[in-house]
């Protein structure tokens, strides 16, 4: 590895170092340990922090809060530009971010094994929260002397004390809310409004939006904006679908595209979806058949394609990739890999595949999908083993249709191809 850019003051890496480790999953028991750490340091030296796990994300958030000078390591990209707490101690001096990059010496190791590897050889001392004996971290701090551990076996068992009596309050979940939303983090909420870690961290979760519905939030702004929708004379932004849902009850407004538009008097509809990494099965991870019959059958209905954007890596504010395709299209899961753009052309394709296809697909394969989310689709080695087998055992043709999630006379036809009948009447 090596220092590709810095941000912020430099002369903070000249000073003693402390570089702060932990496991990626940590229990919430051990962050009273932890935060003390924190309060207590020494602010003549230097902290080293990493922000790729929930309790580094928090300690660099108290950290900042407790104005104690921080290097902050990061590899690829330097993302957080908007994080409230990093642009202020920016500001004052106190922090610094090195933005690391793989060497080709390096060869293919994890980047994070890399990261850590390289910063324990820059520092002076390490303190570390909670280590997984069976992680990768536990190897690296073999042979280093200058380690200290915050925790041990017997502070993972022990619980906070117990939350009071009352419930919250509007103004604390006011309080809590605007901390949060400043990027304070966990532990200045604790102070603040003198609750347990435990019940901060749940109050959190249960009053603020979902970090999956948060992030694929985050997209659809980063896409509106990539499309210029605020500049551009021609395209219009005509509705704007947020997924709201309650336990156990899902709106069917959920299952339309995420975004209508329309382009010099031109609607179509955009489904977006934001993934840290690219699915290995995008029809069973991201768009199994019968999600895929809905967009289909809205395309149909409303007379206007669907494409799916689809962000890969980085955050959902700054993807590594985009890829577009049209929903509405014969064979359009399969072909998302080869639809590559880029947010500089993401309008540009849009209107490529917009002006330059039609939709392929009749409104009675729609129709046929909305019963037989598998209807019309090629059949697959396993699916013929699972429809032999149940021609072997004698079901009846409903039967077998049901579990294929075919219809009976596409069962019949799959039949008839296999040499099991010699006529489809056989079955109909």
């Amino acid at each position: 590895m090596r220092i590709a850019r810095t941000i912020g003051n430099k002369e903070l890496w000249r000073r003693e170092k402390t570089l702060f480790l932990t496991s990626r999953r940590t229990p919430l028991s051990c962050y009273e340990k932890v935060f003390r750490w924190v309060e207590e340091f020494d602010r003549g030296q230097c902290a080293v922090c990493f922000n790729t796990s929930e309790l580094e994300e928090e300690v660099l958030k108290a950290l900042l809060v407790c104005h104690v000078p921080t290097a902050l390591v990061v590899t690829g990209k330097f993302r957080n530009t908007y994080n409230v707490q990093i642009e202020q101690a920016l500001k004052e001096n106190r922090l610094l971010v090195l933005v690391l990059q793989r060497e080709e010496s390096d060869g293919k190791g994890f980047e994070a094994r890399l990261r850590n590897w390289w910063t324990i050889r820059q520092v002076q001392h390490i303190v570390c929260g909670y280590i997984n004996p069976n992680g990768s971290i536990f190897g690296l701090l073999t042979g280093h002397s200058d380690v200290t551990h915050l925790l041990d076996n017997t502070d993972l068992k022990v619980a906070e004390p117990n939350e009071k009596p009352h419930r919250w309050s509007v103004a604390e979940d006011k309080r809590l809310l605007r901390m949060y939303y400043e990027d304070m983090g966990i532990h200045a909420i604790h102070k603040a409004i003198d609750r347990p870690y435990s019940t901060v961290y749940l109050r959190i979760k249960s009053i603020t939006m979902n970090v999956e519905l948060l992030k694929g939030r985050e997209f659809e702004d980063h896409v509106l904006e990539l499309l210029g929708v605020a500049i551009n004379d021609k395209l219009t932004l005509k509705e704007w679908r947020g997924d709201k849902s309650l336990p156990g009850i899902y709106p069917e407004g959920n299952s339309n595209p995420d975004l209508i538009l329309e382009y010099d008097g031109c609607p179509f509809a955009i489904e977006c979806k934001w993934r840290s990494h690219m699915p290995k099965d995008i029809s069973k991870e991201l768009l199994p058949p019968a999600r895929v019959a809905l967009f289909e059958k809205y395309a149909t209905e409303h007379r206007m394609p669907v494409f799916l954007l689809l962000g890969i890596g980085g955050l959902p504010s700054d993807p590594d990739v985009l890829y577009v395709s049209r929903l509405d299209m014969p064979d359009s899961v399969a072909s998302i890999y080869n639809n590559v753009t880029t947010p500089a052309k993401l309008l540009d394709s849009i209107i490529d595949l917009l002006t330059n296809s039609k939709p392929c697909l009749p409104d009675y394969k729609v129709q046929s999908r909305l019963t037989y989310p598998k209807a019309y689709a090629p059949w697959k080695k396993d699916e013929d083993a699972i429809l032999i087998e149940l021609f072997r055992q004698r079901k009846p043709l409903d039967e077998m249709s049901v579990i294929c999630q075919r219809s009976p006379k596409g069962v019949a036809a799959r039949l008839c191809r296999l040499g099991l009948i010699q006529k489809r009447s056989q079955w109909q």
